[in-house]
Order: C-alpha cells, then structure tokens, then sequence
C-alpha cells in the first residue's frame, strides 16, 4: 500500500530555523517499527509518500545512478528494492533461511552487498536489478552486523557484535577471513575515501578506531561520546564522526591528528533515551548532518560547520536507515 502525504504533512513543530542555503534532494528512510519506507522532499521538509516493506527493515543503499533504493529486511531473508520514482517493489531478493540482512552497500560498479547476520556471512548480490547472482561469504563470526566495502569490490568488513571483532573478507581469492578483536561491540564501520583507513566504532568502549584495512592492526585511539553505535566519514574525508546514542551527541574527529575536535549536541543527555539517536547520513556536500532518532519517529538535520539542529523531519515509526537521492 501506498500512502501519498500532501501538503499537511509538514515539518516538525521542533524546527530551528533553516538558514539561507535550504537543502535539496530526496531523503529515503528505512522505518523498522512501522515495516514502511518513507520518501521526503528535503527542500520542503515533508513526507510525500509512504509504502508498507517489509518486516522490521534497517539499513538502506541507493543505485549509483539514483533510479533505486535497496532494503535491507533485518526481521526476513530478503533485500527489496524499490523504485525511488514511485516506491513500486521492483525486486525482492531472498537470502536464505535465517538471513536477518542488516549492513547493505550498493557499489558504483551496481553491485549490492549486504551482511547475513543470522547466516554468520556476508552476500555478494550481482546484477541486482538482473539476474540477481548470489555469492556468499561466511564471516564465522557472531553477529556481524555493519558492512564496509572496498570500492573496488575485491575486500569486505563487518563488525562483529557478539564476538566483539572486525573481520576482512577477500571476495576475490576467497582466502580465509581474517578477525580481530577491536573493543568491546565494535558496530559502526567504515571506510575512508581513499581506501587507507577502515574506522571503527565500539559501543561498548566509548572509543573510535583506525585500523590498517589489511592487517586491521589498530592505528589510533579516540575517545567519542557515550554509546557510539556508528562512525561515518564525510565525502571530503577530513572528518569522521560518530553517533552516540546514550548522551545525544556526535563526536568529531580529525581524520589526519585522529582527535576529536568536537561535540555537535543533537539532544541533549535527559532526551537521548526517549530519541534513541541511531543512523547518521552526510549530505553530497559535507555541509548537513542527518541523523535518526528511531524513538520520536524523527531525523534531524544538523548544520556541520554550526553544529545548530536545522529542522526535525517527521517520518514513519521507528525511522533508521537512511539514503539520499540528490
């Protein structure tokens, strides 16, 4: 079902002013209590469409050319994807039994990857949109949850939350995965830009890490906020932040000094409980912050270079991943 929002389905009462340079695209929002995906128009702020998914969806991957988002159906066996024109399900891809596909990564070369935690594996999903070829990648490892991807495709990571680890998978060779132990319920994942450095956030530690992607020895140490459940670099690869759920703040670290600059407060700590800030999605140009707050059923837009709370946009119940189509 199809759910088309008009013009009274406005931005949030909470909004701060938007400033002078208003925000475009189309932002794409995975909603895991409500099993829908939203569609919002970011010059306006408002929900225009709203479709029923799939059971208890989290992460989302937009197409390289724009045309598609990609699902990932945490509560099935199945990564859907929708055409981001209308939201009509174009594909459902199922996984096998136990899947709980929960990381999702759509390559510039329109390859999809997504983790199998259930299965302990990882999938490589060629020609998704085709023939929809599977490969899988088993991590032996417990819970690998979040997905890095090198953008040539040859090297995957996951983190591990029941075994406390990082792992590398050479997707080429098929060599044995290689698995270490970074801090305590390492989630957030990602990689850098020029593919240097894999950062890594451990909720459990209050700590940040960069890791050599190879040997995923750890390079440095950063101290974040309380709780930081993801870790995502901006486009221009100068910083990272983290999303830390339990005091309603990001942390801001200097990529090249690996320090943390600063704190951007999204909530404060009294509200972080209620808001349970989790995803973070950079917009193209590094200049906005989107973060989902699953407990509101909002996303906030954070100004980077201001560190000021925008707008609070309204979503589904439960809003998680999310995806931006410029």
């Amino acid at each position: 079902m199809t759910l088309l929002l008009g013009a009274c389905a406005s931005i949030s009462a909470e909004r701060a002013g938007a400033g002078n340079d208003p925000a475009s695209g189309t932002l794409f929002v995975a909603n895991k209590r409500g099993d829908s995906l939203s569609k919002i128009d970011l010059a306006s702020g408002r929900e225009v469409a709203r479709v029923d998914a799939c059971r208890n969806p989290h992460e989302l991957a937009p197409s390289p050319d724009g045309m598609h988002v990609a699902l990932a159906c945490y509560g099935g066996t199945s990564v859907d994807v929708f055409r981001a024109a209308d939201l009509e399900r174009v594909k459902s891809i199922d996984l096998g039994a136990n899947a709980r596909p929960h990381g999702i990564v759509w390559l510039e070369n329109g390859d999809l990857y997504a983790t199998a935690e259930g299965r302990r594996s990882i999938f490589w999903i060629r020609d998704p949109l085709g023939r929809a070829e599977l490969f899988e990648y088993g991590t032996g490892r417990e819970g690998s949850h979040m997905l890095a991807v090198a953008p040539d495709g040859r090297y995957a990571w996951t983190t591990d939350l029941g075994s406390r680890t990082v792992t590398r998978l050479d997707l080429v060779t098929r060599r044995a995965p290689l698995s270490v132990e970074v801090g305590v319920e390492p989630e957030g994942i990602a990689l850098s830009p020029d593919g240097e450095t894999l950062w890594v956030s451990a909720r459990g530690s209050d700590r940040a890490y960069a890791l050599d992607p190879q040997s995923l020895t750890v390079r440095r140490e950063v101290v974040t906020g309380d709780f930081p459940l993801r870790i995502l670099l901006r486009p221009q690869g100068d910083v990272a932040i983290t999303s830390d759920l339990a005091d309603g703040a990001l942390s801001v670290i200097d990529t090249t000094t690996g320090r943390r600059t600063r704190t951007i407060a999204v909530s404060s700590r009294e509200e972080a409980e209620a808001r349970q800030q989790v995803t973070i999605l950079w917009s193209r140009d590094g200049r906005r912050i989107y973060v989902a707050e699953t407990g509101t059923d909002t996303v906030a837009e954070v100004d980077f270079a201001t560190g000021t709370v925008l707008r609070r946009l309204t979503v589904g119940a439960g809003g998680d991943g999310l995806a931006i189509i410029d």
